[in-house]
């Protein structure tokens, strides 16, 4: 569905009172809460989301609302009189987290929370799902041959197939390591020169850095989870060890550099076929409270608090289109438009 028509319907939700009506409808359900997945912050306007969001639900950090979800002793939650409580996440740990939401979670003084990578903190380099498009816009190269398949670089489709293969090849790596060795040898064979990325390429897919974390931590507004060390799409990794590497090791690590205890969990890509159990094992056992999948829907007291479900949001969407999504009414009709969209992996 084109961009407009979707925002015309969004629009006809919001001003016909549909989405007043669907919000007042969530709150007679009992118990509920929203988790937005959110991903980068800027490129879009999140200070209109945030506006919209905080003039209709109770936001909360991540750790308070799952508390009080499971506790479910609010006389007015039961009773449908306050609004549903809303929890603003953002995963992996974008520099425009810092500059963008952590900016307008002060101004409107609301509460986020933020997934970390901390093996991204720590080297600075580029997050490895938006290499295989950086890679391909950088290099000189008129054609590449990957696997036995000649890419066509002059050609746009062609510049697209080939970002496209590289990143399938990261996904699947079986371990961190692989992964890392096969990103050095595309570099290499696309003839990238290093200083001459740095200065062409100003994209927003670099991680924070800890004194931004430390100093958002410090404001009150910002809240922080685990994201694994390194972001390996875990159901791929061959070696249980470094499962638990990736999992229990970020908690550590994350306490130490913050000062106190890390309680919640993302699984990187989030959905069930890129978890495996031994990554929901491992979860437990390395003393989380609570993990958030990417898997679309709301949570309730009966909610498995290792498979919490998010609804996905987008910082370049219109805040129409935020309100009927987080309201519930866009799904309700999604099985009319569903053959026009095409659905987008996040990290």
């Amino acid at each position: 569905m084109r961009k407009a028509v979707r925002l015309i319907v969004a629009a006809f939700f919001y001003y016909s009172g549909l989405v007043r009506f669907s919000r007042w409808r969530m709150r007679q359900r009992g118990p509920r809460l929203l988790i937005l997945n959110y991903h980068r912050a800027s490129l879009g306007d999140i200070r209109r989301h945030m506006q919209y969001l905080k003039r209709h639900y109770r936001i909360l950090h991540l750790e308070d609302a799952l508390e009080e979800l499971y506790a479910s002793q609010s006389p007015a939650r039961k009773s449908g009189q306050q609004p549903t409580p809303l929890v603003i996440t953002f995963d992996d740990g974008y520099h425009d987290n810092y500059t963008h939401a952590f900016k307008a979670a002060v101004e409107f003084q609301v509460p986020i929370t933020i997934f970390l990578i901390p093996g991204y903190i720590d080297s600075g380099e580029y997050f490895w799902w938006g290499e295989g498009e950086r890679l391909v816009k950088q290099t000189g190269l008129t054609e590449f041959n990957l696997d036995g398949q000649v890419y066509y670089l002059q050609q746009p489709a062609s510049q697209q197939a080939l970002s496209q293969a590289i990143d399938a090849r990261l996904r699947s790596a079986r371990s961190v390591a692989e992964r890392e060795q096969f990103l050095t040898q595309m570099r290499q064979d696309l003839a990238i020169v290093p200083d001459t990325c740095e200065e062409t390429v100003k994209d927003v897919n670099i991680p924070l850095s800890w004194g931004e974390v430390l100093e958002m931590q410090e404001s009150g507004f910002v809240s922080f989870g685990a994201h694994t060390m390194n972001h390996p799409v875990l159901a791929c990794l061959s070696d249980p060890t470094e499962v638990r590497y990736e999992i229990a090791s970020c908690r550590h690590l994350m306490q130490e550099r913050l000062n106190r205890p890390v309680r919640t969990f993302a699984y990187p890509i989030g959905r069930t076929e890129h978890i495996g159990l031994e990554a929901l094992k491992t979860v437990r056992e390395a003393g989380y409270s609570w993990a958030v999948t990417t898997t679309k829907g709301v949570a309730t007291p009966q909610s498995d608090p290792y498979r919490l479900e998010r609804v996905l949001v987008e910082v370049r969407r219109h805040w129409l289109l935020i309100a009927a999504e987080t309201s519930g009414i866009w799904s309700m009709f999604a099985p009319l438009w569903k053959p026009f969209t095409k659905n987008k992996e996040n990290m």
